[in-house]
């Protein structure tokens, strides 16, 4: 073990049955809420599976539909190269579900709204909402083609599968069980991946823990190989990972996911009372957190296994996504089913999010883009629903030839959600909590966190910032009994003044940059161009209301108030 085989195991027939089994089932699940639904013809029930749904299967969705391949795959492979500071995001994770349950939850739940851009309507303009919705649209494409690329690669990497092949089923698999089982099919298919991903997980760290003798001597190299670096409290913005980087950075990100990501909204506003909503975003937490110490562990079970032989600088491996398939079947290669579970773990999660990111996009397409322009019957708008799953699955694969060009997964999805999902935070908070914010303001903070933020996410890709800022850790290859390559870094000669001030900030500073920005614009414009008197949004006003049929009060100065 260790590295030193020339050459690793391949698939065999047990394995592909496990994969294959694995999709049979999501798309089972798909063709029976088909068969269940078939009397319900309106897009509430294919896009909200009826407001119906209970805590428990919601909190389980929401924890599948962004812990997705890139956490099976690049998570790991982070805390190899970088160290386990990572960890760190669980209390990301903590904050974000407090924010996201005390502010936004309560304005979408109550407004029983489809789209959460509608809310950019009702509270600002409607070119604020087709703004935000062409956003969100344009992000969750770009997001989709690198979680359906990222388990093909790795699938490629171990068994030699079509690389293209592998992009192709797993796209056409999630858009099968979308546009035949609506919402309801997305959420139960979530459930299952997600066991799949954890077990597939277990499967990895408990065979690693065998071999290395234990789960002390997979912690002690881990701590001498620098690898347990949870004491880096360095405040600089530079530094790709600190302890202030992923919690502050983190829960910006992470609040962008939760709070007005559609893809989420559009499963806790699907539940029966705002009870069960709330209560599917804290135990969706215990999941969040269990696949954070699953990930984070079989990374430093990658450490301890080749911390004297690395595959990737030995160029077994052509990119760092490929080391948990390297170690899955170098570890696993002689039981013959479990590399087929890890893989079959990778695409889970690969699934889960790319079935909620196609039902979200045909959700905001037909709320945002076709009823306010059509006058279509609930039976059309239905149809329409599934042709646009339809149409969106095709795009996100086309997408995926995109993210073959991309860097590490998980930097190039958190970058991707940073520069467009902080501005769009920045947008919604102006909203909820600002309530001098006006239509002006909203349109040109939207505006200028966008482009701030894409100025700063465009920049770090051109110019990567030094090794310096991102201090990879050490890895070696002197253990190695094959003939290696070693990689040789070239740094260009001539960078530009901000290439290692503007340009280095971190990539998860991209969130609070857009975001910060968007909201100082918006402020500063709206007290320019008179602010609308009003009262803070959320508190139940008398004076000037008129009720609409969703039981909201909206006032004459264009803020609305709920009833609680």
């Amino acid at each position: 073990m260790s590295g030193d085989s020339a050459a690793v195991a391949s698939f065999a027939v047990t394995d592909y049955v496990v994969f294959a089994l694995m999709l049979l089932v999501s798309a089972a699940v798909g063709v029976y809420y088909a068969w269940v639904d078939r009397g319900q013809g309106s897009s509430g029930d294919f896009l909200t599976g009826g407001r119906r749904l209970t805590a428990l299967p919601v909190s389980l969705s929401l924890t599948a539909s962004f812990m997705s391949a890139i956490t099976v795959l690049s998570n790991p492979a982070e805390v190899y190269r970088y160290g386990a500071n990572i960890g760190y995001y669980g209390l990301s994770y903590a904050m974000t579900m407090v924010v996201t349950s005390e502010i936004f939850l309560p304005v979408f739940y109550r407004l029983a709204i489809t789209s959460t851009y509608e809310y950019l309507e009702l509270r600002f303009s409607r070119a604020t909402r087709l703004l935000g919705t062409v956003l969100f649209i344009v992000q969750t494409i770009l997001y989709t083609g690198v979680v359906i690329y990222t388990p093909a690669l790795a699938l490629n990497q171990v068994t030699g599968m079509d690389l293209w092949g592998a992009v192709i089923s797993t796209g056409v698999v999630c858009t099968f069980y979308c546009t035949m089982g609506g919402l309801r099919a997305v959420v139960w298919t979530d459930v299952f991946q997600l066991g799949v991903m954890v077990a597939g997980f277990l499967s990895v760290i408990i065979r690693s823990v065998v071999v290395q003798g234990g789960i002390l001597p997979v912690i002690s190299d881990s701590r001498d190989g620098g690898r347990l670096n949870f004491g880096d409290f360095d405040t600089s913005p530079l530094r790709r990972h600190t302890f202030w980087t992923i919690t502050v950075g983190g829960t910006f990100v992470w609040i962008s996911i939760y709070g007005i990501n559609q893809a989420q909204v559009q499963r806790y506003v699907s539940c029966k009372s705002v009870t069960h909503a709330r209560l599917s975003l804290y135990i969706n937490l215990v999941g969040l957190w269990s696949i954070l110490l699953c990930s984070v562990f079989a990374g430093m079970c990658l450490f301890s296994v080749y911390k004297k032989c690395d595959p990737w600088t030995a160029r077994r491996v052509s990119q760092p996504d490929q080391l948990m398939p390297y170690l899955v079947m170098d570890l696993l290669g002689d039981y013959p089913g479990l590399p087929g579970l890890f893989v079959a773990a990778a695409f889970s999660g690969s699934l889960s999010t790319v079935s909620s990111s196609i039902s979200a996009l045909a959700a905001v397409t037909v709320e945002d883009l076709i009823k306010p322009y059509t006058k279509m019957s609930e039976r059309h708008l239905a149809w329409t629903s599934k042709g646009l799953s339809v149409l969106y699955g095709v795009l996100c694969i086309g997408m995926a030839g995109l993210a073959s060009l991309m860097g590490g997964a998980l930097q190039a999805v958190i970058s991707i959600f940073g520069i467009i999902g902080g501005p769009l935070l920045g947008v919604f908070t102006l909203g909820i909590l600002c309530p001098m914010a006006n239509s002006k303001g909203a349109l040109s903070g939207l505006v200028s966190g966008l482009v701030v933020s894409l100025w700063v996410g465009i920049g770090a890709q051109v110019y990567p910032p030094s090794p310096e800022m991102s201090r990879p850790l050490s890895l070696t290859t002197q253990g190695c009994n094959f003939t290696h390559l070693m990689i040789h870094f070239h740094s260009p000669t001539s960078r530009p003044l901000l290439a290692d001030s503007w340009y280095a900030v971190s990539y998860l500073y991209f969130s609070p940059i857009g975001t910060i920005t968007a909201v100082s614009v918006g402020l500063l414009v709206s007290l320019l161009t008179g602010t609308k008197s009003g009262i803070f949004p959320l508190i139940f006003s008398w004076s000037h209301k008129s009720h609409d049929s969703k039981g909201v009060v909206l006032l004459k100065n264009g803020l609305f108030h709920i009833y609680f």
